[in-house]
Parts: structure tokens; C-alpha cells; sequence
């Protein structure tokens, strides 16, 4: 067995063992948890690599007195990972700048540490991926490997429209992990314009009705965080206007 942490958890641990007075079974289980604590360390940051976030989020980072749609507590709900034992969804819909983002990355880094093999990327980059595996005739094999990961996390939903093609991609990667693994999405733009980034009503209907079955939506407020902090608490109108 390959446990190289298991001589240096010994000796550190002998001391308190014999101060103690432990039986050689209680040192054997307190070294022997060390290992295992390690080893689930070091595979949590392999796990947090290899998942390709844009950047370390955390819960303890984000300000949860600046959000108020969103509270430590339903945070709490979501992090204690009963959705993807479910294979269900988390939704965070909002104005640019509100949390999306680093609430989707806690999420994910949290899913990588309790064991979850996780990916992230944009929504323009998944289908940037999906298209490749398409034109290569590798979809439905690229489909089957990204079916493997318990989470994968699409940021930025809304930002700019998809083509038909691309919405169709879209369509196949939600619709393959429907109620087998979760997906966490972001979005700028409520439901009702996601016709507009697709191209399509029906094909957007389709893809809202299975990501909501099961799914956690929450709708983040207020102005952006990053405009705030350079003394600005605006961004341009993003409703239509008539001339």
C-alpha cells in the first residue's frame, strides 16, 4: 500500500499516543485517518484543478450582506451537496456583477472536496467543445465522457445569442444529463428571454422545462459589485426601447 504520509503521521502522533496512554489500536486508527485526510486533500486539489475555474471562490469570500436575494443559510442548503446526490440543479439568474459567478465557483470547489469530479466553462466554451466533438464525429462519445463528471457548471448563459447549431449542442448536453447529473447555470436574462439567445422558442421551452424539473432558481439583485468598487453603482439599461 502506498502511504508516504503514514511515517510522518507515526512520529508526530507517537508522542501524543504515549502522553495519552491510547492502546495500539487507537494509535494505528489516528494515523491511519491522517493518511486518509491527506490523501482526500491532495485529491481534492487535483479535482479543483483539473475542473478549470476561472479563478478561487469561495463562500467565506463572497458578501453575503451586499446580496440579500441569496443568505448564508440557503447557501448552506445548496453546499451540503443534496442536489447532486439527486441529480438536480442549481439556477442563478441576475443583472451582471451580483455573485453569479463566485457562487457558482464555491459551489464547484465545494462538489470537488466532498469527492464530485466537476467542470466548468463559459457557455460560448462549451459550445465551442461540443462543436469541435461534432465536426470530428466525436459527439456522442464527447457526450458519454462529460456524463462521467457528477457537476458541470455553464457561466454566463445569455451573454451572447447561438446560432441553430449551437443551440441544438446546448440542447443535447442538458438533455443527456437530465435527471443524472447536475448542472449549475448562470445567466444575465431571465427564462422568458432565453428564445432570444437560442433562436428558437421551442427549443429553449424544452431545454427550461428539463433543467427547472428539479432545480434550485435563484434570482440574484441590486448593482454590480465590481462597479461599486469603482465608485459607480450603474450599468447601461438592458431593457428594449422604441424610438
Amino acid at each position: 500500500m502506498k502511504a508516504p504520509r503514514i511515517r510522518e503521521a507515526a512520529a508526530r502522533i507517537a508522542d501524543t499516543a504515549r502522553t495519552n496512554h491510547w492502546s495500539y489500536e487507537e494509535y494505528l486508527t489516528a494515523v491511519l485517518e491522517r493518511e486518509v485526510a491527506a490523501r482526500n486533500a491532495s485529491g481534492a486539489r487535483l479535482r479543483i484543478t483539473a475542473a478549470g475555474f476561472p479563478a478561487i471562490k469561495t463562500a467565506e469570500d463572497f458578501d453575503f450582506t451586499a446580496q440579500t436575494a441569496i443568505t448564508h443559510t440557503d447557501y448552506a442548503a445548496m453546499a451540503s451537496g443534496r442536489y447532486l446526490a439527486e441529480a438536480g440543479n442549481i439556477v442563478l439568474l441576475g443583472p451582471p456583477g451580483t455573485g453569479k459567478t463566485h457562487l457558482a465557483t464555491a459551489l464547484g470547489i465545494t462538489a470537488c472536496q466532498q469527492g464530485h469530479r466537476v467542470l466548468y466553462a463559459t457557455a460560448v466554451d462549451w459550445i465551442h467543445r461540443l462543436k469541435g466533438a461534432h465536426d470530428t464525429g466525436r459527439l456522442d462519445a464527447e457526450l458519454r465522457k462529460l456524463g462521467r463528471y457528477r457537476l458541470i457548471i455553464i457561466d454566463e448563459v445569455g451573454y451572447l445569442p447561438f446560432e441553430q447549431e449551437a443551440a441544438n449542442l446546448f440542447f443535447q448536453l442538458v438533455s443527456t444529463r437530465y435527471e443524472k447529473a447536475s448542472l449549475i447555470l448562470t445567466s444575465n436574462l431571465p427564462f422568458a428571454r432565453w428564445g432570444e439567445v437560442f433562436g428558437d422558442v421551442t427549443i429553449a421551452a424544452a431545454m427550461i422545462d428539463r433543467i427547472v424539473h428539479h432545480a434550485e432558481v435563484h434570482t440574484l439583485k441590486g448593482a454590480s459589485y465590481r462597479l461599486k468598487t469603482l465608485g459607480t453603482d450603474s450599468l447601461p439599461s438592458t431593457t428594449h426601447q422604441t424610438n
